[in-house]
């Protein structure tokens, strides 16, 4: 069976074996919020943990990971309240990691960091992208109960305040 799948902008047309078929799957719709200003006010009141604020006072550095341009994220909307959080608990802006999570994906072009990220935090923050594939950058942390090791990207992992 021919299936079309949300990918990039325009999907990705894959041939899938009949055998192999499990679905359909199907996503629950979901509206966009209406203010995503607004829905950063829960870094000050998150549920089941502290605030950003209290959780970044005394950090010399942070990390925050972001996704990468297949995935539609309003990072330009999220990141300026979380970078002034970290600012104000004083992080330094030169202190700050935007690690682009790209899984198994190709690194961000230029061009698409400042789609994902706007202009200026492109141009003044230090913005790397994650490799999944080099092993040497990941820090085991861990097996999984069925013994599967658990690497993390080691930038991530040595970070004084670490965000997902």
């Amino acid at each position: 069976m021919r299936v079309m799948l949300d990918y990039g902008r325009s999907g990705l047309a894959v041939d899938v074996p009949d055998d192999r078929l499990v679905g359909p799957l199907a996503v629950r719709e979901v509206s966009p919020l209406e203010d995503p200003s607004a829905a950063v006010a829960a870094l000050e009141r998150p549920i089941g943990t502290p605030p950003l604020r209290e959780l970044a006072m005394g950090g010399s550095d942070a990390c925050i990971v972001v996704c990468d341009i297949t995935r539609p994220v309003p990072n330009k909307v999220l990141l300026g309240p979380i970078l002034d959080v970290l600012h104000g608990a004083g992080v330094p802006r030169e202190r700050v990691l935007i690690l682009v999570a790209t899984g198994m994906h190709r690194p961000s072009t230029p061009a698409e960091k400042i789609e994902m990220l706007g202009q200026e935090i492109a141009a003044t923050y230090r913005v790397e992208d994650h490799h999944g594939t080099k092993l040497d950058e990941h820090t085991l942390v861990g097996t999984t109960p069925r013994g599967i090791p658990a690497w993390i990207d080691s930038r991530y992992v040595s970070a004084g305040r670490a965000a997902p």
